[in-house]
């Protein structure tokens, strides 16, 4: 049982093509998906939350999270979730084109080389029903 199939199972196992397919796969996945940092600049985002707020990536990553989570209480949740290390809850965001949309979220501590950073990864939830 020698073949493509066989040698692509093994290809898939590298490390590298791991973090590769986790990457795409999150990028592009139905999840949006935003980093900041301990001052609330976001410095990762993927694709979907992009294409959903309508901002190129690089637009997204000139913003800090009071730019997108336009609720009045969010920099209070912000500093909230640093001293729990994770929060999960329903905020409005803004969209590039100003239409306001309400984002489910479960966001927790990362760090990344000893350096903290606060991943947040959600759905847009459908106000239609409200």
């Amino acid at each position: 049982m020698n073949g493509p199939r066989v040698e692509t199972v093994r290809n898939l196992a590298q490390p590298q093509v791991q973090q590769f397919l986790m990457y795409e796969a999150l990028d592009e996945g139905p999840s949006l998906i935003f980093v900041a940092d301990e001052v609330m600049k976001y410095v990762a985002v993927n694709q979907t939350a992009c294409r959903i707020l309508g901002y190129t990536r690089e637009e997204l990553l000139t913003l800090a999270v009071p730019d997108v989570a336009v609720a009045p209480e969010a920099p209070r949740i912000y500093d909230d979730m640093i001293l729990a290390r994770g929060h999960r809850g329903m905020t409005k965001i803004r969209a590039k084109d100003g239409q306001l949309l309400s984002l489910s979220y479960n966001a927790a501590e990362v760090r990344v080389s000893g350096l903290p950073y606060w991943v947040s990864i959600g759905h847009i939830e459908d106000d239609s029903s409200s």
